[in-house]
């Protein structure tokens, strides 16, 4: 089984605000990239908030995803992937890991994450969009122990294989209103 976690805990401190709200299309952001995920992964879903969570609850479709709230949000990105990957059920066997910050989040490039699974391997994948390592990402439960428990960019140092995206627009990442 492959669940997906959705990093979304921070405070938007460089972007100037709760970026989980930014409006897209009509939508709030993190609204876009769940409803993506909902629609093209996998079954089990959560998504990790932090910084004024009730106000993204109260204002954001989670499309069935479960919140996660992580208390520690502040210590940076680390600390919510591990809460969200402490929140999977026992038998999600992969993580597939997406920034709720990627509102170009190409469900096509979703669907080739979720294929790139294959059982019993060990190996983390990353999609590659032609540019290099980016997201999403997707972690098996066998090297879960290995992630750094501090830092922005926690798997970064973990050596991964690249999934194909090329073709496919990368999901983007916004910082800055």
């Amino acid at each position: 089984m492959i669940a997906a976690v959705v990093l979304a805990g921070g405070e938007g401190r460089r972007y100037g605000g709760l970026k989980q709200l930014h409006d897209v299309d009509g939508r709030p952001m993190l609204e876009r990239v769940l409803g993506t995920v909902a629609a093209a992964g996998p079954e089990h879903r959560v998504v990790v908030l932090g910084a004024r969570a009730g106000t993204i609850l109260e204002r954001v479709d989670l499309h069935g995803a479960r919140p996660v709230v992580c208390d520690r949000w502040d210590a940076g990105q680390a600390a919510s992937l591990h809460a969200g990957l402490d929140a999977l059920p026992d038998e999600a066997e992969w993580a597939l890991v997406v920034l709720g910050d990627g509102p170009g989040l190409d469900p096509r490039a979703v669907e080739r994450m979720l294929a790139a699974a294959d059982p019993g391997a060990d190996a983390i994948r990353a999609a590659d969009y032609g540019q290099g390592r980016s997201h999403p990402v997707l972690i098996p439960r066998s090297r879960f122990g290995e992630i750094p428990a501090r830092g922005e960019r926690p798997v970064r140092g973990l050596p991964a294989e690249a999934v194909d995206c090329r073709g496919l627009q990368p999901p983007g990442d916004v910082d800055y209103a």
